[in-house]
């Protein structure tokens, strides 16, 4: 168990410092587009490329982080070509500050979930019941969410606690992660009795082994809808993988990894 944990959080942290991924066969520097990506689509994203790779022998290198960090890193000039949000504010922000070709299109709508570990004093069920009986039990040492601050996970995950009744009581347990799949690193392979993380990450092979999740229920936060734009320095190459991202093959994937696609929501 140990072993498994312990290669989840490598597979989490993505072997490399985090919010950054290259994603394909070590591509040269500046030889291929960098996109910025919301970390909850880390696995998805991550075949998707392997994909569109294949298909076209275009390299993508992808950079994941919370969408408030890496929507300052463009605001910056970090050479981005294309960002995929978790929360379309961020887009229409650059947009407005005139960064972007346009306002970009809806890719995704996030789910939110309750991730326990194996071995935990926590039961995942999508009620949370069993959270409200732990804290008065004395069960919750960790609890992991992202940070809300700047992660669209992190505040899904704030307003759940607070409709529930959950969020002051949680505080002095509470652990933050950086990113969601920060997050998900604390929940499933960290020092905490489970956490609050994305469904797409709950799916995920690597962390779904490491214990149990449960699909919170829509109407306990605010619509998770995750907008991608190309950026005004997008190349032919990111135009290619923004107009793959919206064909069949692509959403499928989405599909498959837990999210909602926006033609297919009420």
């Amino acid at each position: 168990m140990k072993i498994r944990r312990a290669l989840a959080c490598l597979l989490l942290a993505g072997l490399l410092p985090p919010g950054s991924r290259a994603a394909g066969p070590n591509p040269a520097a500046g030889a291929s587009p960098i996109v910025a990506a919301a970390a909850d689509v880390r696995f998805a994203l991550d075949e998707i490329v392997a994909r569109f790779q294949a298909e076209t022998r275009k390299n993508i290198r992808i950079s994941y982080g919370s969408s408030g960090e890496l929507t300052r890193q463009i605001e910056q000039g970090a050479p981005f070509e294309m960002f995929l949000a978790a929360d379309e504010s961020y887009v229409f922000r650059l947009a407005d500050a005139g960064r972007t070709r346009d306002r970009g299109t809806l890719y995704a709508i996030g789910r939110l979930a309750i991730f326990v570990p194996r071995g935990s004093a926590l039961r995942a069920d999508a009620e949370l019941r069993d959270l409200r009986a732990a804290l008065a039990e004395g069960r919750i040492v960790r609890f992991a969410i992202a940070n809300p601050e700047h992660a669209p996970y992190g505040r899904a995950a704030e307003q759940v606690l607070r409709s529930q009744g959950l969020w002051e009581p949680l505080q002095p347990f509470l652990v933050l992660g950086e990113n969601a799949s920060q997050a998900a690193q604390f929940a499933s392979a960290g020092p905490a009795q489970g956490g609050l993380i994305p469904w797409s990450l709950a799916l995920a092979p690597a962390v779904s082994a490491l214990g149990e999740s449960a699909l919170l229920p829509e109407a306990m936060h605010e619509p998770l809808r995750q907008r991608m734009v190309l950026l005004k320095s997008a190349g032919k190459d990111a135009s290619a993988f923004y107009a793959y991202l919206q064909q069949p093959a692509a959403r499928d994937i989405l599909k498959r990894f837990g999210f909602l696609l926006p033609d297919e929501t009420p």
